[in-house]
């Protein structure tokens, strides 16, 4: 016996799997977002973050993504209703871009804090090494 509310619920998840791969398999900005995202992970493996930092680079990394998602379907449903320029168009599709702009800045700021003290440790490190 199918439950009509599960099979809704999973059809869900089906749905919004579909949008990640559709984000990371078209989206030369998800493509980017992501590979950097992986960067950063791999980044924090090699420095040993806490699990306090990791906290605040998954928040930062998923935060940018979901942006760069939203803005995507904001400027694919503005290309539907408006095919023409309108100005309100554009105003709406730079909204939505400047949005991403504003939380991948605060990606990097957070990037740069937790990671830059390490970075640097390591190249003193590294320096006293070669000598």
């Amino acid at each position: 016996m199918k439950l009509p509310f599960l099979q809704e619920r999973l059809n869900s998840f089906k749905y919004a799997i579909n949008g990640v791969k559709l984000l990371f398999t078209t989206q030369i900005h998800g493509k980017f977002h992501l590979f950097f995202g992986l960067f950063v992970v791999a980044a924090g493996f090699f420095f040993d973050i806490s699990t306090t930092e990791w906290c605040f680079i998954t928040l930062s990394i998923t935060t940018v993504i979901g942006a760069e998602a939203f803005n995507t379907s904001l400027e694919k449903l503005t290309d539907l209703v408006s095919p023409d320029f309108h100005p309100l168009a554009g105003q709406a599709k730079d909204l939505a871009a400047g949005a991403v702009l504003v939380c991948a800045l605060g990606t990097l700021i957070i990037g740069f804090i937790i990671f830059l003290p390490k970075v640097l440790i390591w190249l003193l490190y590294l320096n006293s090494w070669l000598r």
